[in-house]
C-alpha cells in the first residue's frame, strides 16, 4: 500500500505493543462529558497525554472557560515555517454498560478477531493516537517536523463544544496557523483514504401541541375533537414529505455548486447501505448526505405508548433534527420554521430549540491545499481519496473555518459501521495501523513548503 520510509515507519510503529498499550489506557479514562465527574475526568486525561506530549518538545497550557477545559500544545520550530493547527475531543458520550455484546466492558479495550472495541476508539480517541503516533514518526526518522504544529484539544465536543469560540477568540494569537488538518467522522468505507473539508450545520427543534389538560373518552368524542398527535402528524409532513424530502426552502442551500457535484460523483455513501428512493428528487445520495440539508424525526410521544388507553391525547410532542448543508443561511432557521408552519395551518404548534447547534461550514474543493494533500494520499495509498465537500454530521469545523479564518481538512480515521455514539464501538486494527502510516506522510509533506502554500 504504502510507497515511502516514512509512511512505512507509521505503520510499524502503530503495530508495536505501545500503541496497544495507549489506547487501553485513553479508553480507560472515563471521559464521559455528561456525567458530574466530568471535571475530574478531564484533569485526568489532560494529565495522561500530557506525559507523551511534553517529551516531543510541545509547550503545554490548560485554558478555559467554567465548566469548559481546553489544552493548547504548541511546538514552535521557527516562525517562518508553514504552521499546522490539530484539533481533538477526548470526551465520549456515556458508556452504555451492560448494552455491549459478549459482556464487553466499555473502559476496556478488548479485542476480539480483528476488530478492538471500547468507547471512544473511534470518536475520537483512536484517532488522537493515530496522530499522536504519527507526529512521533516523523520525529524519530527525520528528528524535525518541518513545520510548526499546534494542538487543541477540548473535552466537550460531544455537548456541543461549549466554550471551543470563546477560546479561540481568547487565544487566536497562540492559535493562528495556516491550516487546520484534524481527523475525526469515518472515511466513506474502511478501505478509501478520505478527506473532508466541513460539516454540515445541525439544530434541533421540539414541537409542541397541546389543546387541553387530560384526555378524553375516544368514542364519546372521537370524530368531533381535535386530536393533536393527528394534527402533528400532518405538521411533521408538511415540513418532510413522504419520500423524506425536506419542504422548506429556507433551510436548504439552494443548489449545489459543479465543483461539489464533480467530487461526490463516484462516492458511494455507507458502502450503499441506503435507501436510493428515498430524499430530495433528483440528488444522487451522496449528495443527499454531503451537500444537501435533511430533516429527521427523532422521537414522537402522545398519549401513553406502553400501555394506550381509549382516549384522545391531550397533548403531542416532536423532535425535528435538521441537518443544513454549507450554503445554508445560518440565521434564521428557527424563524423559518415558525412561517412554514403558520402558513401550512399549524400556528398553535409551539416550537423549542433543544440541545447543541453547529453552524455550518466548508473549504472549496479546489483549495491548493485540498490539492496538495489529495495528491499526498494518492501517491502513497495508490488510489485518490474521496473527497467530500462536507461531512453528514456536524462538527466545530465553523470555529475553525470562521473564527481563527482557516482553509480546514479533516482526515478521518474511522469507518461508517464503528458503532460510535453505540454499544460495541469498535475499529478494525489494521485500518488503524494503516491509517498511522499514511498520516506520517500527510505530515511530513509539510516540510519544505511555504505558508502561503495552505492558504
Amino acid at each position: 500500500m504504502f510507497t515511502s520510509e516514512l509512511s512505512m515507519a507509521g505503520l510499524e510503529r502503530a503495530r508495536g505493543s505501545a500503541f496497544k498499550t495507549r489506547l487501553a489506557q485513553l479508553i480507560a479514562q472515563k471521559t464521559d462529558a455528561q456525567t458530574e465527574n466530568a471535571p475530574q475526568w478531564a484533569a485526568s486525561y489532560f494529565d495522561l497525554i500530557s506525559q507523551w506530549l511534553a517529551p516531543l518538545s510541545f509547550t503545554l497550557e490548560q485554558h478555559g472557560v467554567p465548566g469548559a477545559p481546553f489544552l493548547i500544545a504548541r511546538r514552535i520550530e521557527d516562525p517562518v515555517l508553514p504552521t499546522v493547527l490539530t484539533y481533538s475531543h477526548g470526551d465520549v458520550v456515556p458508556g452504555m454498560e451492560g448494552d455491549w455484546a459478549e459482556g464487553r466492558d466499555p473502559w476496556t479495550l478488548t479485542e476480539a478477531g480483528e476488530h478492538w472495541f471500547g468507547r471512544g476508539i473511534a470518536d475520537n480517541k483512536g484517532q488522537f493516537l493515530v496522530n499522536l503516533t504519527a507526529v512521533e514518526t516523523v520525529l524519530a526518522e527525520r528528528h524535525a517536523l518541518g513545520f510548526n504544529l499546534i494542538w487543541l484539544i477540548e473535552m466537550g465536543e460531544e455537548i456541543g463544544s461549549p466554550g471551543l469560540a470563546e477560546i479561540c477568540m481568547l487565544q487566536a494569537k497562540a492559535l493562528k496557523a495556516d491550516v487546520l488538518l484534524a481527523s475525526d467522522g469515518p472515511r466513506v468505507a474502511a478501505e478509501t483514504p478520505t478527506l473532508f473539508l466541513g460539516a454540515r450545520g445541525g439544530m434541533t427543534f421540539r414541537l409542541d401541541l397541546e389543546h387541553r389538560e387530560s384526555g378524553r373518552h375516544s368514542g364519546n368524542f372521537g370524530g368531533a375533537l381535535r386530536n393533536p398527535a393527528i394534527e402533528l402528524a400532518h405538521a411533521l409532513t408538511s415540513i418532510v414529505d413522504r419520500n423524506g424530502g425536506l419542504q422548506i426552502d429556507a433551510w436548504t442551500p439552494g443548489h449545489i455548486p459543479d465543483a461539489t457535484r464533480a467530487a461526490l460523483k463516484t462516492i458511494t455513501p455507507a458502502g450503499g447501505a441506503v435507501d436510493e428512493d428515498w430524499g430530495v428528487a433528483g440528488l444522487t445520495p451522496a449528495e443527499r448526505i454531503h451537500a444537501w440539508s435533511s430533516a429527521e424525526v427523532l422521537a414522537l410521544h402522545a398519549g401513553h405508548p406502553p400501555a394506550p388507553v381509549n382516549a384522545i391525547p391531550p397533548k403531542a410532542s416532536a423532535w425535528v433534527q435538521l441537518r443544513y448543508a454549507p450554503g445554508t443561511r445560518s440565521e434564521g432557521l428557527l424563524e423559518a420554521l415558525r412561517t412554514h408552519l403558520d402558513e401550512a395551518g399549524f400556528s398553535d404548534v409551539t416550537i423549542t430549540p433543544e440541545g447543541p447547534s453547529f453552524r455550518a461550514s466548508a473549504t472549496p474543493v479546489d483549495h491548493q491545499a485540498v490539492k496538495r494533500l489529495s495528491g499526498v494520499i494518492e501517491a502513497e495509498s495508490g488510489q485518490p481519496p474521496a473527497i467530500l465537500p462536507s461531512l453528514g454530521g456536524s462538527l466545530p469545523n465553523d470555529i475553525f473555518r470562521e473564527v481563527l479564518g482557516l482553509p480546514t481538512i479533516w482526515v478521518p480515521h474511522s469507518y461508517p459501521e464503528c458503532s460510535q455514539h453505540a454499544p460495541n464501538e469498535h475499529l478494525p486494527k489494521r485500518l488503524l495501523f494503516e491509517a498511522t502510516g499514511l498520516m506520517a506522510a500527510i505530515l511530513g509533506s509539510f516540510a519544505g513548503t511555504k505558508p502561503e502554500d495552505w492558504h
